[in-house]
Formats: structure tokens, sequence, C-alpha cells
């Protein structure tokens, strides 16, 4: 048989393997403590895996609707009415995804065409930039302001043109934690008044925020609603990410653009975990107080590491803390990571790595979605240090 011979011409050549890959496989190779890669090291509910058992059993094991079982949608519509006051149709206006990052890159495959641009805030989640270049699309970075990083609504505005076709928003952050208050987004709202530019905003960790603050969900501003598709993560909420069940909201003539390219990605997702997850969602209880589990853990982690050399502002949100090293070396970020975890065996993540150009700020990402026990002797390596 002849081999193939010719030219590949990369569609991403400056995209390399996911940092969180990178990060995961170097702590498995050394047998660090992998607070790195977003994953809790808990067990999921036992009710939620009787359920996805009992559909199984019953056969539901065969295609589901292309927009995903009914009973789900109606579940997140439902969800949504109760905590936002808002109303997505079940049948036009929502979508289940094989996991968030699906809905962003077949909602960006979806709108964007070459030559458009999208803005994202950097540092950024690193599947949004090589979806938009996928497409033909540029992406241009709105840096966000340290030591907050809050929007610099001074420079953002300068980066809207004739071009832009969509922003990308995230609130709660990955990876800084942070997140958008009330009047960023109504000065967004009149930054885009009379202008034709979408939004997907990335509200993936909505139930993890902390300290009495609320989730700013772009569907509670009806201007923005209007452009805006929302995607959500059950993995993220239910500590499951390795079912990969997430779900886009919009409108429905953006909900009918993006399930032209859904069908082809995936058609479909999983069924038996559908249905659990429908049933799930019907006690309220299992959503809704996540957020003082998470600062449970957060304020756990800040405590044991008080007495260690990195320096933390408190995460707002999300189930990631940012560590500041500057007062321990002036490596880089990535040689810094990648020392602690050969010699300290703990694995990060350098936040670097969201950037474009690599900014260097001595900043470490590390995940607190773990054990008591994981935290604790993730504290007292980093005590060590």
């Amino acid at each position: 048989m002849d081999k193939y011979t010719g030219n590949t011409v990369s569609k991403l050549p400056f995209t390399g393997t996911s940092i969180f890959a990178v990060m995961s496989a170097l702590a498995k190779e050394h047998n660090a403590l992998n607070l790195s890669q977003g994953f809790p090291d808990f067990p999921i509910s036992e009710e939620l895996i009787k359920l996805v058992h009992s559909y199984m059993r019953k056969g539901h094991n065969q295609y589901a609707p292309m927009p995903g079982v009914l009973s789900l949608r109606e579940g997140i519509s439902e969800m949504f009415e109760k905590k936002y006051k808002v109303n997505y149709h079940p049948e036009t206006d929502i979508t289940i995804t094989a996991g968030a990052t699906q809905g962003l890159f077949s909602t960006i495959a979806a709108f964007i065409r070459p030559g458009d641009e999208v803005i994202v805030m950097e540092p950024a989640y690193d599947s949004y930039g090589p979806a938009v270049t996928l497409q033909g699309g540029m992406v241009k970075h709105a840096k966000l302001q340290a030591p907050d990083y809050s929007i610099n609504w001074e420079t953002f505005p300068g980066l809207i043109t004739g071009s832009t076709r969509m922003i990308i928003l995230n609130s709660p952050h990955n990876p800084t934690g942070t997140v958008i208050k009330a009047e960023d987004l109504k000065k967004l709202e009149l930054l885009l008044r009379n202008r034709d530019i979408l939004i997907l905003s990335d509200e993936v960790y909505e139930h993890l925020i902390f300290d009495d603050l609320i989730h700013e969900s772009i569907c509670k501003y009806p201007a923005l609603a209007s452009r805006s598709l929302i995607v959500g993560s059950f993995g993220k909420t239910f500590h499951a990410t390795g079912w990969k069940c997430g779900f886009v909201l919009a409108p429905a003539q953006l909900t009918a653009e993006l399930r032209k390219v859904h069908q082809f990605v995936v058609f479909a997702v999983n069924t038996p975990v559908q249905l659990a997850i429908s049933d799930y969602l019907k006690n309220p209880d299992n959503y809704l107080h996540l957020h003082s589990f998470y600062q449970e853990k957060r304020d756990k982690f800040l405590k044991l590491i008080k007495g260690s050399r990195f320096k933390a502002i408190p995460a707002s949100g999300t189930y990631f803390q940012l560590l500041n090293y500057g007062n321990i070396s002036k490596e880089r970020e990535m040689a810094f990571a990648e020392r602690l975890v050969k010699e300290n065996k703990i694995a990060s993540i350098p936040v670097s790595s969201f950037y474009q150009k690599q900014e260097d700020n001595k900043m470490l990402r590390f995940c607190f979605a773990k054990t008591d026990e994981t935290l604790e002797k993730a504290a007292e390596i980093l005590c060590r240090i």
C-alpha cells in the first residue's frame, strides 16, 4: 500500500497540546498531587449514579433527540425561570451538548465566518482562540486589569470595529476566579446598542460563587440576552466532568443556527445521563447550595497555606485559586510549575498559558475541588517551599 507523503498544512500552526493535558501528564509521570486540571477527586452523588444506572437498565441506551432529551430541557428552563426570572422555551431555545467545550465550539462554528473578529477577555480559557481560528476568524484580546482582573472600560471600546462579530464573556472566570459585575453588563449594554454583535457567555461555574456575591448572568439583561448564547455545564455543577454534558441557551433564531452545526458535531448527547440529570434537577437543593460547599473548600485551602510564601487574593467564584510566587522565585511560570511537579510533587497551571503572548506575572492556578485530605497534603507541600 502506498504511503502518503504529501505536505500537511496545519490549520492551527501555533497551537500545541492543551496545558491541562500537559500538566496532568507531567503529574502522572512524577506521581505528583494533581491540582492542575479542573476536576474533583471526591465521589459524585450516589443518587445520580443510581439514576443513570436505572435508565440504562430500562433500555434508554440509544440516540437521544438531536436537541436533547425534552425532560432535561424542561428542567433547565424551570431552573432558569426560578433563579433568574427569565423564560427559555424548552423546544426552541435550549440545546444539550457534549460538555461545555462542544457547546462553545459549535456556537463559534455556527456564527464566525472568515474575516470576522472575536473579542476575548485575556487571560482566557484555552479553547476560545483555536475555535475562532479554525473558522477563519481573528481573535482580539481585551486584557483584564490585575490584580482584580476587571474589564478595562477605557480601552475595551477601541477593540470594536465594523468586523467585530462576537464578544466572548466568562463569569465566574477561569482561570482568575473573578466575576463580572452588574455595572460591567450595563456598560456593555450601552456599548452594543445599534451594533450587530453577538455575545457568547461562558457561565459554566454559575453555581460556584462566593462571599454573598450574585452571579450576573447575561440572561438577566434583556437587551444583551436577545443577542447572547449562554453555555452551561452539568459536569461542573454535579462534580461529573467525565460525563461531558452541558447546554446552550439562546433565542430561537440563534438556537436554530447553532443546531445546524451541533447535529454534525455530535448529533446527540448520551441518553441515560440526560434522563438522570433531568430527574436530579427536580430537587433545587442539588445545585442551589453548591456555593457554600465550595466556599468552605476555598477557605480551608487558603487557611492551610496562610503560613506559606505564596500570596493569594481569594477567588470570588469557580473552583480555582490563583497564587503568586513572586516572593519565592523569579523563574518564568512554566519553568516554576514544572519544577514544582518534579521536585515538590505538586501540579498547577501556569496562568501565562492563558495569554496569547504568554504574559508572565508569577501566577499559578490551583484547583481546590478536592477532598480535605488532598488539600491538606497540597498545603503541606506549598508551605515547605
